[in-house]
């Protein structure tokens, strides 16, 4: 069995929620303290061992890739005024033995076909899905802890967590078995189902590790809810023919898709930045005084 080294970030979204601060800028650039939100989920993949880098794009999402690039004159400008610091801040964005990937999604045709789109790269071997405006904070990371249950099992692997009844309407949902392993085996999935519909409040969140099998599956299913390729569909499909399994990961996820959730998750960053943290906390106790 390979070990899985590849992981695929699909940011071709529009982000609307964020306009106008969406309107030139990709969502996934948006900062928590001092890293853009995309940063923490590339962190967290290489953190699981992965190596190879492949990101779905689309329009005005250049500065993900200039991100991740060698930036020379910011380099040259911060080695000649002696900011050592800040330098190797810069330079050390990516180890050296990572690599990137860049794939443009023409249309917006939903998950299922951004992760389509990554086949060519992919190949034939397992991989990782990360969704970036899931931020999660976990030790080990939620995809370490993925991969080790994906290198004891050699099956698909769901990121899950329990959400509000009356949430189920905003995630894929999953239904589970309880085997003698004390691993979770899905049974059915099915996206953005009713609370009254629901066969569980389990929910997907933006954690995947999927066998190379879903490709088949994702171009055979076809279009789905609103016209677009959907990844849960693809999901169900292969569930007829192979365990995956569901993994309730030991961490906190804040939903950065969402503004509330995005300002939880620059609060809970905030108070423990090594710099700030201190000052930020006395901060917010004098606000709660007020």
């Amino acid at each position: 069995m390979k070990k899985i080294t590849k992981a695929v970030f699909p940011v071709a979204g529009l982000g609307t929620r964020f306009l106008p601060a969406t309107k030139a800028s990709p969502k996934e650039m948006l900062p928590v303290v001092d890293k853009p939100l995309i940063q923490y989920a590339v962190e967290e993949a290489i953190a699981a061992g992965i190596t190879e880098l492949i990101f779905i794009t689309g329009r005005n999402k250049r500065s993900i890739e200039d991100h991740f690039d060698k930036a020379y004159e910011l380099e040259t400008e911060l080695e000649n005024k002696n900011k050592q610091k800040l330098l190797e801040l810069v330079q050390g964005i990516i180890p050296p033995s990572v690599t990137c990937v860049y794939i443009r999604q023409t249309e917006a045709l939903g998950l299922g076909h951004a992760v389509l789109c990554a086949r060519p790269v992919v190949g034939d071997e397992a991989f990782a899905v990360i969704l970036a405006d899931d931020l999660i904070d976990g030790e080990p990371g939620a995809m370490e802890q993925m991969v080790r249950l994906y290198e004891e099992s050699a099956n698909s692997v769901l990121g899950v967590e329990t959400v509000a009844p009356e949430e189920t309407g905003s995630y894929g949902i999953v239904e589970v078995e309880l085997g003698e392993d004390a691993r979770q085996a899905v049974k059915s999935i099915v996206e953005k189902p009713r609370p009254e519909e629901a066969p569980s409040n389990l929910a997907v969140v933006g954690r995947y590790i999927l066998t190379p099998r879903i490709f088949e599956k994702l171009v055979t299913t076809g279009a789905g809810a609103g016209g677009e390729i959907q990844l849960t569909d693809g999901i169900a499909a292969l569930l007829k023919e192979e365990t995956v399994l569901a993994l309730p990961f030991t961490g906190v996820r804040y939903d950065c898709g969402s503004k509330l959730g995005y300002l939880k998750a620059t609060v809970s960053y905030g108070l423990k930045h090594h710099e700030v943290g201190a000052e930020f906390e006395t901060y917010l106790n004098k606000l709660g005084k007020i």
